[in-house]
């Protein structure tokens, strides 16, 4: 795994400032590719590419990049696997043409040459960004991977494009005057990450999943998609299968062990994450036995057993008979992580399991370079808790009349704040009264929009963004634009997060926690093939009532005791709502300061301050909004006030 950058400025033709500007946006993501440094500048291009390897496959010089075809027409900066570069190799072969190396650089290099982007894009199983310079016609191209499991950011501002790996590229280019996009900034502190294309700065955007983008000698950017999720998804309700139950769990066993077989080619040490959930057991399992050797198996734990599942996951080690290893993690190691978070995270993020994620990627790569990872498992197959709940208030809603719908969120919506205050001081214990009004106009948003709004309503860290000074943007998808194509609710909302949830929450936490510490995360249960065959199942089979990720369970009744699978799922939590009000406070409190939130002018520090007083006196939960304000005014001072004083850390004894 690696990571890259560069820029294309038909204005900038001195070969010393491409150099020195190549090198010092790759500077930034040493930790993407600590193995080799490459630069390839063409001056009277404007074209400048830097590269850092991690080196995965073939180690020699001959994997180095940027790797420049043998034809010399074409130059690629790449950052990902291919799992099937020896079916590509052997498209290449039936031409005469013969790698020089082993790399699947070189193999997707030669292939890009020969058949061009789109065909090498449709052909191509893994994930993968890169750019591609074609000499010729001084054109440059960007493609991102289908589920966008590898980042990549650009812009372009006064005919000089940007793009790299992570957003902290972009920003160590001089002429870069980064502004806060303030729709994007709603987003994230509606959501806890920035969704879609947009990037928290303006001018700045992600490649979306799934396409491609060029910009020619003259300026002008085309742009393509080779994979359409929405075109998948309904694809597969049209043609669903026909076969029986068993007969399916037989192809889809037969898929995901292809999948996981696939990823465990590597020249350097190779292992697995095991949380003890269902999902990382069935990618162990299957990785065990396509493994001729014990698969090292990494698990950390938390001193408080109501969520600690090390005991689990070394039980499930034991029986499918892996190199099992665990840690036991406590405040201190957890607490330690916090500052370290807005530098590998360089747009706010407010998912906290990126602690977790973190500690256990630094565990693996004490002894391997690729770990196998089981995320993927909870979109596929209906695994999270909101999707059940928002079908369920779906169900409930369904009988009611469009018009009396509207009406009942209107009037919902009328009542004044003080009259709720009022009445939450009459509500039962533990209804948390100062939440009642927010509640009451999340369910009147939920009565007047699309089902789709419900899941939204549910995930959502702040209901209402304009009550900080920020814009209120609902996400795209979210309007029942879907509802035409994809009639199954069920469906749309698995389709929102392989959209949105999936590339932008998930996969850029193992993403940047993995290359936080130089590892390879790999996500078998993320083969597009899978999906393919996933959508094409009988809803029951996806998720059904009372049984989450039924397929998912059968399959790995296959390979383990049915005393290990039935155990509820706690998951590695952090009492975050506790250390905010101890030891976290000194910290929160710097962070959460008026003064300085009124000075950086994202938000209004009014209302901040009046839920940290809630939180901090007990009077409600307010983690999730607190902690998406505090990841946000943490990015802020690292990447766009440099010169203020250091943010304080956490005391940790």
């Amino acid at each position: 795994m690696c990571g890259f950058a560069g820029v294309l400025d038909p204005g900038e033709g001195r070969a010393g400032v491409l150099d020195r500007l190549a090198r010092a946006m790759v500077a930034p993501i040493r930790h993407r590719g600590p193995d080799d440094l490459g630069v390839h500048l063409e001056p009277e291009a404007g074209l400048a590419l830097g590269f850092r390897r991690l080196a995965i496959r073939d180690l020699s010089p001959a994997g180095h990049q940027p790797m420049v075809s043998a034809s010399g027409r074409f130059v690629i900066v790449y950052n990902g696997e291919l799992y099937n570069a020896e079916e590509l190799e052997a498209a290449l072969a039936a031409r005469g043409i013969r790698p020089r190396g082993r790399s699947d650089t070189e193999v997707l290099l030669e292939h890009l040459a020969c058949f061009g982007l789109e065909p090498t894009l449709e052909r191509s199983l893994g994930m993968f960004a890169f750019a591609l310079w074609d000499r010729a016609e001084r054109t440059l191209a960007l493609a991102r991977d289908r589920l966008g499991k590898k980042p990549l950011y650009w812009g372009l501002e006064r005919g000089r494009l940007r793009f790299g790996s992570q957003l902290q590229c972009l920003l160590a280019d001089p002429a870069f005057r980064p502004a806060i996009d303030r729709t994007a900034l709603g987003l994230y502190l509606r959501l806890g990450y920035v969704p879609g294309t947009r990037s928290i700065l303006e001018g700045v955007a992600k490649l979306a999943p799934g396409t491609w983008l060029r910009i020619d000698a003259r300026g002008e950017i085309a742009t393509g998609r080779y994979w359409d999720p929405v075109e998948l998804v309904a694809r597969g309700l049209a043609e669903p299968f026909a076969a029986s139950e068993d007969e399916l769990l037989d192809r889809f066993e037969d898929l995901l062990f292809d999948a996981v077989r696939r990823r465990l080619v590597s020249d350097v040490p190779l292992g697995a994450f095991l949380s003890g959930g269902i999902d990382s057991a069935t990618v162990v399992a299957l990785a065990q036995k396509a493994s001729p050797r014990p698969l090292a198996t990494f698990t950390i734990g938390s001193p408080d057993p109501a969520f600690d599942e090390s005991a689990q996951a070394a039980a499930i080690a034991r029986a499918l008979g892996t190199d099992h290893h665990s840690l036991l993690v406590g405040p201190e190691e957890a607490l330690a992580t916090v500052p370290e978070l807005p530098r590998w995270f360089d747009e706010p993020f407010a998912d906290a399991s990126a602690i977790p994620t973190l500690l256990v990627a630094r565990l693996a790569r004490e002894r391997v370079t690729v770990a196998l990872s089981g995320d993927g498992g909870d979109e596929l197959f209906l695994g999270y808790r909101r999707y059940h709940e928002a079908l369920a208030l779906a169900r409930r809603l369904a009988p009611l009349p469009p018009a009396l719908r509207r009406g009942a969120a209107r009037l919902l919506a009328a009542i004044p704040e003080p009259a709720w205050s009022v009445l939450g001081r009459l509500a039962p214990k533990g209804l948390e009264p100062e939440r009642l009004a927010e509640r009451v106009r999340r369910f009147a948003r939920v009565l007047a929009g699309p089902a789709e709004r419900a899941s939204l309503e549910i995930a959502a860290h702040w209901g209402e963004p304009a009550l900080l000074g920020v814009p209120d943007v609902v996400p795209e998808g979210y309007g029942g634009e879907l509802a035409g194509r994809v009639p199954d609710l069920a469906t749309r909302l698995q389709l929102l997060d392989l959209s949105s949830w999936l590339p932008e929450d998930i996969l850029t936490k193992l993403d940047r926690a993995s290359m936080a510490v130089s590892l390879e995360a790999r996500c078998p249960l993320l083969d597009h093939r899978l999906l393919a065959f996933v959508f094409r199942l009988p809803p029951s089979l996806r998720g059904r009532e009372g049984t989450s990720k039924y397929l998912l369970r059968r399959l790995l009744a296959r390979h383990l005791p049915a005393e290990l699978i039935d155990r509820g799922k706690r998951g590695f939590s952090l009492p975050i709502h506790d250390w905010l009000r101890g030891r976290l406070r000194p910290w929160a409190e710097d962070l959460l300061d008026p003064r300085r939130l009124g000075e950086a002018g994202l938000v209004d520090p009014r209302p901040v301050r009046r839920l940290w007083q809630q939180h901090l006196e007990g009077r409600c939960d307010r983690r999730f909004p607190l902690w998406n304000l505090l990841m946000l005014e943490a990015w802020r001072r690292h990447w766009l006030a440099p010169a203020s004083r250091a943010v304080p850390e956490p005391v940790a004894g």
